[in-house]
């Protein structure tokens, strides 16, 4: 912005503070980054006139809103300096931008894997082109090993441990904190993006990261010798299938080709198999997060357990599959299809009046409905939702 004569320029604020699930500073200019101190400093360009010892501090993970994530997560501050002291010679000079962010918080559970790191490190460092730098505070290696593809996608150099670096360095341009256009996990607002990304940017974004082959699902007209592929997700722990045999075998005699399996910690081999497949069915959980695998127009099936679930099923999957342009049905179970009968009487308010449980808290509410709960589908009531995703595909149109 140009500036009349014996006028300062605009000051830009350097913390933008306002997001409900993220904070981000940016610093154009001279910053130094020492990560053993949680702190980087900022020399004050002109337009910050005598703006000396003024800082922020945040914790740069997207779900600023969760105190429990929070309490996972290493606050760093940026302060703002007239000038540098010996503590701060740089030791280290770096050529391209940083990026500096937190995989603490709920990071190890699937979804928030991609709701709360993936997705707004996507919106935030891709327009980098790959040449950024990026230090990781509460660094998880095995984690980093695991979503390896995505980074190696996004920048061209190796990651710096941020929390035990006792290395000065020094960069011309540092973000500190994620990006996220939408208040909503999983979700994007190409409206409020810079770059106007969307979730399906992210979803042919991912796609290349992993090499997955299949842009679109599976369509009548030019595979009519082969079969539909419906992937079921099967649970280890709790809200597991418990007939899932019964299952396949409607399924096949509806007309797929069926795969039942676990989600897999090998993301790279598990992504391969969701994107073979054009329908996917499970009970509500992180496992359906693999969505992001599926081709463009397919369809998956979220089956949501008893005791009022649907803001959680829309909050979770409802709404994000509709951005990456996968079509969405929902089956919600009977009170006969819930093994909870097995441990409450029909009487009892988990059938009753379910939301008096949610009432009483999230411990109780996960307790009962999340963790106490299997389901045993009645596949007479459930087969018109598998052959109204096989219709959805056979009138799926050409792009």
């Amino acid at each position: 912005m140009l500036c009349k004569a014996g006028m300062k320029p605009e000051k830009k604020p350097l913390c933008d503070l306002s997001n409900r699930k993220s904070e981000v500073c940016e610093a154009d200019g001279d910053v130094r980054i020492i990560g053993k101190d949680t702190r980087m400093v900022y020399v004050a360009p002109p337009q910050f006139g005598d703006s000396g010892g003024e800082s922020w501090t945040i914790k740069p993970y997207a779900r600023k809103w969760d105190a429990g994530s929070g309490a996972r997560v290493r606050e760093v501050t940026m302060k703002l300096v007239n000038g540098y002291g010996d503590d701060t010679r740089c030791s280290v000079n770096h050529t391209v931008p940083a990026l500096v962010f937190a995989i603490g918080g709920w990071t190890g559970n699937f979804f928030h894997d991609f709701a709360d790191v993936l997705v707004p490190l996507f919106q935030t460092a891709y327009p980098f082109g790959g040449e950024v730098q990026f230090l990781v505070a509460n660094m998880k290696p095995e984690w980093v090993e695991k979503y390896q593809l995505y980074f190696r996608k996004l920048s061209r150099y190796e990651i710096i441990e941020y929390d035990d670096d006792d290395t000065v360095r020094c960069f011309k341009r540092v973000t500190l904190g994620l990006r996220c256009s939408s208040i909503e996990d999983f979700q994007m607002e190409p409206s409020k993006s810079p770059h106007g990304y969307s979730m399906v940017d992210f979803v042919k974004f991912t796609r290349s990261a992993f090499s997955l082959q299949r842009d679109h699902s599976w369509r009548s007209d030019e595979q009519h010798n082969k079969k539909p592929r419906l992937m079921i997700i099967r649970r280890a722990r709790t809200r597991k299938f418990m007939n899932v045999e019964e299952i396949v075998q409607m399924a096949k005699a509806v007309g797929y080709d069926v795969v039942v399996a676990e989600a897999d910690d090998d993301i790279s081999t598990f992504s391969r198999v969701v994107n073979s497949c054009d329908v996917l069915m499970g009970v509500h959980g992180a496992a359906l997060t693999n969505i992001v695998f599926l081709p463009t127009n397919a369809v998956m099936i979220q089956v949501v357990p008893w005791g009022n679930l649907d803001w959680i099923a829309g909050h979770y999957f409802r709404d994000p599959s509709k951005q990456m342009k996968v079509n969405y049905l929902e089956y919600s179970i009977s009170e006969e299809e819930t093994t909870l009968s097995e441990l409450y009487p029909r009487d009892h308010a988990v059938f009753k009046d379910p939301m008096s449980l949610h009432h009483q808290g999230w411990d109780t509410f996960s307790r009962i409905f999340l963790q106490e709960q299997n389901v045993r589908l009645d596949v007479n009531r459930f087969r018109p939702f598998l052959e109204r995703a096989l219709d959805i595909l056979r009138q799926q149109p050409r792009e």
